[in-house]
């Protein structure tokens, strides 16, 4: 409460009881008045802000992209908030196969690395997807050139490519999308591996193969992207596989081949415990791919069968639960990639 001099009636000054600018009467009682931020105009008027409210910055929606059908190719998927596959994007960036993606500056996703249709090669390039889901032309250059290598989100708004060619490189991406050059000798060297994002900004590498034999190794990832080393003997060795974050703290590795096709599953923890087994998931299948969506949900997709390329889809829901197949979105291919996007 405050006191100014103010005038009555015939004009004489008098002291009168104003509230304070952050108290009210209400009902005829003196109550805290909800703070505003006001801005006045040069010509005098005023606008109050609503106080602020938080903002959700979960990840909505995810993408497929490129892969390999007698050829590799270009096309992309995109996936909508409630796990619909849309139909095939064609044309994006150079067509390859054995890439990997994963999310980065909180809404935006990034596409890196793999090899060209025979006789084409390993490549370095990378294409930044935007938080609309459209798909930039190719960055050539960044690091070494390599397939069948991994990717995944970390610290909340970075990404990690790993490993690789049998390689053990690893490549940071700044929270605008920027490669940093190769980082050597984190963990064996290995193709055919998967990645994911855990824990709110921590990530893990997981499984593929050595070339001598497929392994059920994982290296797990701090918020600053220091990979750590080996951890070994996690669920059944494989490799070709896929892993998406899901629950909003947890992970999912799945299917991929032993010594055959697989539709195994491994969850792991907010800590980056993995589990055992769980067994007969969906078709088996290896050489797919997986995003997160929906907010704490993810999605594996494609994949080769042991026959015929797939287009097969399966929803895993934010306990961990993965879904029987969905068949017939898009193209049928393997040895693709996919990452979440966007917070709309």
């Amino acid at each position: 409460m405050r006191r100014i001099i103010g005038k009555d009636k015939k004009g004489r000054s008098i002291l009168i009881n104003v509230p304070s600018y952050d108290e009210i009467y209400i009902n005829n009682q003196l109550r805290s008045l909800t703070a505003y931020d006001i801005g006045i105009s040069s010509n005098g008027s005023g606008s109050a802000s609503t106080p602020d409210v938080p903002v959700d910055s979960s990840i909505k929606k995810a993408i497929f992209g490129y892969g390999f059908n007698d050829a590799s190719l270009s096309m992309t998927n995109l996936v909508s908030n409630t796990g619909v596959v849309a139909t095939d994007t064609t044309g994006v960036g150079t067509a390859r196969q054995g890439l990997a993606a994963a999310g980065y500056g909180t809404d935006k996703a990034i596409f890196g690395y793999g090899t060209l249709s025979f006789p084409g090669g390993p490549v370095s390039m990378t294409n930044l997807v935007s938080n609309t889901g459209v798909v930039a032309t190719d960055t050539t250059g960044v690091g070494t050139a390599r397939q069948q290598l991994a990717a995944a989100t970390y610290g909340t708004d970075k990404a990690i490519f790993g490993y690789g060619g049998f390689d053990s490189i690893t490549n940071l991406v700044s929270n605008t999308g920027v490669v940093a050059t190769d980082t050597t000798g984190v963990g064996t060297g290995r193709q055919g591996l998967a990645a994911a994002g855990y824990g709110t900004d921590k990530a893990i590498f997981g499984y593929g193969n050595n070339g001598l034999a497929s392994l059920s190794i994982t290296n797990l990832v701090s918020n600053t992207g220091v990979v750590a080393t080996d951890t070994t003997g996690v669920g059944t060795v494989r490799r070709l596989l896929a892993a998406a974050g899901y629950g909003t703290d947890k992970a999912i590795f799945g299917y991929g081949f032993t010594s055959i096709n697989v539709s195994m599953t491994n969850l792991v923890s907010n800590t980056g415990v993995v589990a055992t087994d769980t067994t007969g998931v969906g078709t088996a299948r290896n050489s797919l791919a997986a995003a997160t969506y929906g907010t704490d949900k993810a999605i594996f997709g494609y994949g080769f069968n042991g026959s015929i390329y797939v287009s097969i889809t399966n929803l895993v829901s934010n306990t961990g639960i993965v879904a029987t197949d969905t068949t017939g979105v898009g193209t049928a291919r393997q040895a693709l990639a996919a990452a979440g996007y966007s917070t709309t």
